[in-house]
């Protein structure tokens, strides 16, 4: 990883458009800052895109994608995706503010799934002592979480039995900086957002990747690092770059939401404001 210093200018006056992930990305210690808040608003100010792409469950995102100045809110690891009318215009009426979401599976796939999911996290349950749901499980549509570091602190090999035990149960596994997640489908941030551009903004991802950017913190990033043309960590990335194959091209001076601000003003400065 390089400084964020040595992305070169021109490279970020190209720039239109930000994938960000949140947790310990644009928040710190929970709660997003009032200097990630504003390097939002500056971001979408300016003109450019903005996309928090996140493992948290639907509930959980709602606010956020009615309240951020972010164009959408995609949940659960690319599943799902949370936009209102004020922020992102499709496929709202001018004027409606209110909650809109899509999914990518329909009502009665994700019904199976949901049939699935249960069945999986009891058996976590039962087979690996000491492990709990994550606190926002109540809320999830598409996936199971367990907490490994929000409120409880997983040893490593409690970590993998979970995953272990997941995959037996035919489930795809991801981690982020907080959760072990499970899911049916082999959703992951990458093809999320590749859903997202295309559904929301009518924009083909793949095709335009000298124009994006992604920011992340974490595992459950590491498919938009491997794909993305431009992408940047925020400093405490380095807590979980050991365990991972794909690591961004940048890292920022500034840990969590101070590092996403950090990369705002380098993409700001780059386009003259």
């Amino acid at each position: 990883m390089k400084p964020l210093a040595d992305w070169p200018l021109d490279e970020r006056r190209a720039i239109r458009g930000v994938f960000t992930d949140i947790d310990d990305t644009l928040t710190t210690h929970g709660t997003i800052t009032d200097d990630a808040l504003a390097a939002l608003a500056a971001l979408r100010s300016a003109g450019l895109r903005v996309i928090a792409i996140t493992g948290r469950p639907v509930g959980w995102a709602e606010p956020k994608a009615l309240d951020w100045p972010v164009d959408a809110v995609v949940a659960e690891n690319g599943s799902v995706a949370l936009f209102s009318g004020k922020n992102c215009q499709y496929p709202a009426e001018k004027g409606d503010f209110s909650l809109s979401k899509i999914y990518q599976l329909d009502a009665a796939t994700r019904d199976e799934h949901s049939r699935r999911l249960r069945q999986a996290a009891a058996r976590v349950l039962r087979e690996v002592p000491g492990v709990n749901l994550s606190r926002d499980a109540a809320g999830r549509e598409t996936d199971i979480a367990f907490d490994h570091a929000e409120f409880d602190c997983l040893a490593p090999e409690q970590i993998d039995a979970i995953e272990a035990v997941l995959r037996a149960e035919g489930l795809f596994t991801t981690r982020s900086s907080i959760h072990t997640h499970g899911a049916v489908n082999p959703f992951d941030k990458w093809s999320g957002a590749v859903w997202a551009a295309r559904t929301l903004l009518g924009r083909d991802l793949p095709a335009e990747l000298d124009r994006w950017v992604a920011v992340g913190d974490s595992g459950n990033d590491e498919a938009m690092f491997r794909h993305f043309r431009h992408s940047v960590g925020v400093a405490n990335i380095i807590h979980a770059a050991p365990r991972m194959q794909h690591l961004p091209r940048y890292v920022t001076v500034g840990a969590r939401g101070a590092g996403f601000a950090e990369l705002a003003q380098a993409l700001l400065a780059a386009r003259g404001h």
